[in-house]
């Protein structure tokens, strides 16, 4: 399977995983001149901006292992912007990954 693939299907999977434990899923893919953020979603009363890293195998690591100190930096560079654009500098935020290995979902809840 291409990485393309993989990645899309990925983000399909993380974003119905997401709905069923009852977020609610605000922006996918939103981009900036900094960058992307995944997904948007509402826990409740929380903003959470989810970085989705998919793989089809191990190879290299795991998925999450690809979210180094660069990538956490310009993920709440973008999160800024979009609670400066939406108003949300008042609602609590977090930052979750969720990795998808062969299919398989793991939900890193406060990953930094």
């Amino acid at each position: 399977m291409n990485n393309i693939k993989v990645w899309k299907e990925g983000e399909l999977l993380a974003k119905n995983f997401l709905r069923k434990k009852g977020y609610k899923i605000l922006h996918t893919n939103y981009k900036t001149n900094l960058g992307e953020l995944d997904i948007v979603a509402k826990d409740k009363k929380t903003i959470v901006f989810v970085e989705v890293k998919a793989k089809s195998n191990e190879k290299f690591g795991r998925p999450c292992e690809m979210v180094n100190n660069y990538k956490k930096i310009k993920i709440m560079q973008v999160a800024q912007q979009y609670q400066r654009k939406f108003g949300l500098f008042d609602i609590p935020c977090r930052f979750d990954v969720i990795e998808v290995l062969d299919k398989e979902i793991n939900h890193i809840i406060n990953a930094w």
